[in-house]
Protein backbone atom coordinates (compact mmCIF):
# COMPACT_ATOMS: atom_id res chain seq x y z
CA UNK A 1 0.00 0.00 0.00
CA UNK A 2 1.18 3.36 -0.73
CA UNK A 3 1.60 6.56 0.87
CA UNK A 4 -1.82 7.49 1.51
CA UNK A 5 -2.43 11.33 2.70
CA UNK A 6 -5.31 10.68 4.69
CA UNK A 7 -6.06 14.42 5.29
CA UNK A 8 -9.08 14.38 6.88
CA UNK A 9 -10.24 14.02 10.84
CA UNK A 10 -8.69 11.15 12.84
CA UNK A 11 -11.67 9.63 15.01
CA UNK A 12 -10.71 6.46 17.83
CA UNK A 13 -13.72 3.85 18.31
CA UNK A 14 -13.31 2.51 21.83
CA UNK A 15 -15.52 -0.94 21.93
CA UNK A 16 -16.35 -0.84 25.82
CA UNK A 17 -19.92 -3.24 25.49
CA UNK A 18 -18.32 -5.92 26.68
CA UNK A 19 -19.21 -8.05 29.66
CA UNK A 20 -16.30 -8.53 31.43
CA UNK A 21 -17.17 -12.17 32.48
CA UNK A 22 -13.73 -13.41 32.75
CA UNK A 23 -12.94 -10.65 35.48
CA UNK A 24 -15.92 -11.30 37.23
CA UNK A 25 -18.21 -8.74 39.38
CA UNK A 26 -18.74 -5.07 37.74
CA UNK A 27 -17.90 -4.95 33.73
CA UNK A 28 -14.12 -4.57 34.50
CA UNK A 29 -13.85 -1.19 32.02
CA UNK A 30 -16.58 0.44 34.75
CA UNK A 31 -14.02 -0.58 37.84
CA UNK A 32 -12.37 2.30 39.24
CA UNK A 33 -8.62 2.93 38.37
CA UNK A 34 -6.18 5.65 39.90
CA UNK A 35 -9.51 7.27 41.19
CA UNK A 36 -11.49 6.86 38.15
CA UNK A 37 -13.25 4.35 35.85
CA UNK A 38 -10.85 2.27 33.23
CA UNK A 39 -12.87 3.39 30.47
CA UNK A 40 -12.29 7.06 31.55
CA UNK A 41 -8.39 6.68 32.02
CA UNK A 42 -8.58 5.06 28.38
CA UNK A 43 -10.89 8.09 27.16
CA UNK A 44 -8.55 10.50 28.33
CA UNK A 45 -5.16 9.22 27.07
CA UNK A 46 -7.20 10.14 23.75
CA UNK A 47 -8.48 13.40 24.81
CA UNK A 48 -4.99 14.29 25.37
CA UNK A 49 -3.64 13.43 22.23
CA UNK A 50 -3.55 16.84 20.01
CA UNK A 51 -3.88 14.75 16.61
CA UNK A 52 -7.57 13.15 18.32
CA UNK A 53 -10.56 15.02 17.27
CA UNK A 54 -13.21 12.82 17.65
CA UNK A 55 -13.85 10.46 20.32
CA UNK A 56 -16.64 7.40 19.70
CA UNK A 57 -17.85 5.11 22.39
CA UNK A 58 -19.77 1.67 21.77
CA UNK A 59 -21.50 1.18 25.39
CA UNK A 60 -23.61 -1.40 26.80
CA UNK A 61 -27.43 -0.88 25.43
CA UNK A 62 -29.63 1.11 27.89
CA UNK A 63 -26.11 2.75 29.37
CA UNK A 64 -25.32 5.38 26.59
CA UNK A 65 -27.32 8.25 28.10
CA UNK A 66 -25.54 7.62 31.74
CA UNK A 67 -22.10 7.41 30.23
CA UNK A 68 -22.34 10.01 27.92
CA UNK A 69 -23.47 12.58 30.85
CA UNK A 70 -20.84 11.15 32.81
CA UNK A 71 -17.78 11.12 30.11
CA UNK A 72 -18.98 15.07 29.82
CA UNK A 73 -18.68 15.63 33.30
CA UNK A 74 -15.22 14.06 33.91
CA UNK A 75 -13.98 16.11 30.62
CA UNK A 76 -14.12 14.56 28.06
CA UNK A 77 -14.42 17.14 25.47
CA UNK A 78 -13.86 15.39 22.22
CA UNK A 79 -16.28 12.78 23.03
CA UNK A 80 -18.21 12.88 19.83
CA UNK A 81 -20.92 9.99 20.38
CA UNK A 82 -21.80 6.95 22.39
CA UNK A 83 -23.72 4.35 20.98
CA UNK A 84 -25.38 0.93 21.92
CA UNK A 85 -22.99 -2.21 21.13
CA UNK A 86 -24.20 -5.60 19.94
CA UNK A 87 -23.63 -8.82 20.95
CA UNK A 88 -19.88 -9.55 19.40
CA UNK A 89 -17.39 -7.06 19.25
CA UNK A 90 -17.54 -6.86 15.48
CA UNK A 91 -21.18 -5.40 15.88
CA UNK A 92 -19.99 -3.06 18.22
CA UNK A 93 -17.08 -1.91 16.30
CA UNK A 94 -19.47 -1.60 13.14
CA UNK A 95 -21.72 0.16 15.03
CA UNK A 96 -18.77 2.70 16.02
CA UNK A 97 -18.39 2.95 12.42
CA UNK A 98 -21.71 4.04 11.07
CA UNK A 99 -21.39 6.78 14.29
CA UNK A 100 -18.74 8.35 12.53
CA UNK A 101 -18.48 12.08 11.30
CA UNK A 102 -18.29 12.62 8.08
CA UNK A 103 -14.93 14.43 7.70
CA UNK A 104 -13.14 11.30 9.75
CA UNK A 105 -10.84 9.36 7.15
CA UNK A 106 -8.59 7.93 9.65
CA UNK A 107 -9.74 5.65 12.30
CA UNK A 108 -7.84 3.68 15.57
CA UNK A 109 -9.70 1.31 17.45
CA UNK A 110 -9.09 0.97 21.08
CA UNK A 111 -9.59 -1.37 23.92
CA UNK A 112 -11.56 0.17 26.75
CA UNK A 113 -9.62 -1.83 29.35
CA UNK A 114 -6.22 -0.55 27.83
CA UNK A 115 -5.87 2.40 29.87
CA UNK A 116 -1.60 1.99 29.59
CA UNK A 117 -1.15 3.73 26.43
CA UNK A 118 1.29 6.13 25.35
CA UNK A 119 0.82 9.15 23.77
CA UNK A 120 3.78 8.15 22.02
CA UNK A 121 2.42 4.84 20.80
CA UNK A 122 -0.74 6.66 19.55
CA UNK A 123 0.97 8.76 17.56
CA UNK A 124 3.89 6.58 16.37
CA UNK A 125 0.09 3.96 15.14
CA UNK A 126 -0.81 7.40 13.28
CA UNK A 127 2.10 7.98 11.42
CA UNK A 128 2.14 4.35 10.05
CA UNK A 129 -1.89 4.11 9.03
CA UNK A 130 -0.77 8.09 7.13
CA UNK A 131 1.79 6.26 5.48
CA UNK A 132 0.06 2.85 4.52
CA UNK A 133 -3.41 2.81 4.96
CA UNK A 134 -3.44 0.07 8.22
CA UNK A 135 -0.97 -0.60 11.10
CA UNK A 136 -1.60 -1.88 14.59
CA UNK A 137 1.14 -2.43 17.71
CA UNK A 138 2.72 -5.63 19.08
CA UNK A 139 5.48 -6.83 20.83
CA UNK A 140 7.44 -10.17 20.34
CA UNK A 141 6.53 -13.30 22.41
CA UNK A 142 8.94 -13.87 24.85
CA UNK A 143 8.06 -16.50 26.68
CA UNK A 144 8.67 -20.40 25.91
CA UNK A 145 5.37 -21.56 24.22
CA UNK A 146 4.52 -25.39 24.22
CA UNK A 147 1.73 -26.93 22.73
CA UNK A 148 -0.51 -29.27 25.25
CA UNK A 149 -2.49 -32.62 25.01
CA UNK A 150 -4.45 -34.34 27.53
CA UNK A 151 -2.71 -31.91 30.31
CA UNK A 152 1.06 -33.02 28.83
CA UNK A 153 3.67 -30.95 27.71
CA UNK A 154 4.54 -31.55 23.95
CA UNK A 155 7.01 -29.90 21.13
CA UNK A 156 7.86 -26.01 22.06
CA UNK A 157 6.96 -23.28 19.26
CA UNK A 158 8.99 -21.71 17.30
CA UNK A 159 8.87 -18.26 18.37
CA UNK A 160 10.51 -16.69 15.71
CA UNK A 161 8.20 -14.38 14.05
CA UNK A 162 5.20 -14.27 17.04
CA UNK A 163 4.18 -11.30 18.57
CA UNK A 164 1.53 -10.69 20.67
CA UNK A 165 -1.07 -8.11 19.53
CA UNK A 166 -2.04 -4.78 20.93
CA UNK A 167 -4.26 -1.45 20.63
CA UNK A 168 -5.08 1.04 19.11
CA UNK A 169 -4.96 -0.53 15.79
CA UNK A 170 -5.29 2.02 13.12
CA UNK A 171 -7.08 2.10 9.33
CA UNK A 172 -7.80 4.40 6.86
CA UNK A 173 -12.03 4.40 6.96
CA UNK A 174 -12.50 2.60 3.51
CA UNK A 175 -10.67 -0.22 4.60
CA UNK A 176 -12.49 -0.74 7.77
CA UNK A 177 -15.86 -0.21 6.84
CA UNK A 178 -15.25 -2.24 3.86
CA UNK A 179 -13.59 -4.91 6.29
CA UNK A 180 -16.96 -4.94 8.60
CA UNK A 181 -19.03 -4.56 5.46
CA UNK A 182 -18.47 -8.47 4.89
CA UNK A 183 -21.15 -11.00 5.37
CA UNK A 184 -21.23 -11.73 8.85
CA UNK A 185 -20.34 -15.82 8.52
CA UNK A 186 -16.94 -14.79 6.99
CA UNK A 187 -16.06 -12.00 10.65
CA UNK A 188 -17.75 -13.88 13.31
CA UNK A 189 -14.61 -15.24 14.43
CA UNK A 190 -12.02 -12.90 14.07
CA UNK A 191 -10.50 -11.24 17.50
CA UNK A 192 -9.45 -8.02 16.24
CA UNK A 193 -9.83 -5.53 13.51
CA UNK A 194 -6.32 -6.64 12.07
CA UNK A 195 -7.58 -9.98 10.92
CA UNK A 196 -10.86 -8.70 8.99
CA UNK A 197 -8.68 -5.98 7.27
CA UNK A 198 -6.17 -8.83 6.48
CA UNK A 199 -9.48 -11.00 5.25
CA UNK A 200 -9.70 -8.32 2.56
CA UNK A 201 -6.06 -9.30 1.58
CA UNK A 202 -4.89 -5.83 2.83
CA UNK A 203 -1.44 -6.01 4.40
CA UNK A 204 -1.18 -4.26 7.86
CA UNK A 205 1.71 -2.85 8.82
CA UNK A 206 3.84 -3.21 12.55
CA UNK A 207 4.45 -0.86 14.97
CA UNK A 208 6.59 -1.70 17.47
CA UNK A 209 4.40 -1.73 21.01
CA UNK A 210 5.07 -1.53 24.76
CA UNK A 211 5.28 -3.62 27.15
CA UNK A 212 3.10 -1.67 29.50
CA UNK A 213 0.17 -1.65 27.22
CA UNK A 214 -1.59 -4.53 28.51
CA UNK A 215 -5.11 -5.43 28.67
CA UNK A 216 -7.01 -5.84 31.42
CA UNK A 217 -9.08 -9.55 31.15
CA UNK A 218 -8.91 -11.39 34.58
CA UNK A 219 -8.50 -11.17 38.32
CA UNK A 220 -4.84 -11.09 37.80
CA UNK A 221 -4.69 -8.65 35.27
CA UNK A 222 -6.50 -6.15 37.93
CA UNK A 223 -4.51 -7.00 40.37
CA UNK A 224 -1.00 -5.73 38.19
CA UNK A 225 -3.10 -2.80 37.02
CA UNK A 226 -3.41 -1.57 40.73
CA UNK A 227 -0.12 -2.32 41.52
CA UNK A 228 0.88 -0.36 38.75
CA UNK A 229 -1.12 2.80 38.68
CA UNK A 230 1.65 4.32 40.75
CA UNK A 231 4.23 3.94 38.42
CA UNK A 232 2.31 4.90 35.12
CA UNK A 233 1.04 7.93 37.45
CA UNK A 234 5.22 9.22 37.75
CA UNK A 235 5.32 8.05 33.40
CA UNK A 236 2.26 10.33 32.78
CA UNK A 237 3.34 13.20 34.54
CA UNK A 238 6.92 13.24 32.99
CA UNK A 239 5.59 13.16 29.94
CA UNK A 240 5.28 16.72 28.36
CA UNK A 241 7.05 17.18 25.05
CA UNK A 242 5.49 16.64 20.92
CA UNK A 243 2.23 16.04 22.12
CA UNK A 244 3.10 14.16 24.83
CA UNK A 245 0.99 14.50 28.49
CA UNK A 246 1.23 17.33 31.04
CA UNK A 247 0.61 17.73 34.16
CA UNK A 248 -1.52 20.55 33.63
CA UNK A 249 -3.58 18.65 30.94
CA UNK A 250 -4.94 15.95 33.97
Amino acid sequence: MHESGLPGEIAVIVPAAGSGSRLGGHRKQFRELGGKPVIVQTLLAFERHPEIHQIIVVAPEGAVRPLKEEFRRVGISKLERVVAGGSTRQESVRAGIEALPPLVELVLVHDAVRPFVRQSQISSVIQAVKQYGAAAPAVPVVDTVRRVADGVFGDAVDRTGLVRMQTPQGFSRDVLTRAHSRPEDEILNATDDVALVMGLGEQVYLVDGTMDNVKITTPDDWERAMNYWPVWDSVLSREGVDGELSREAR
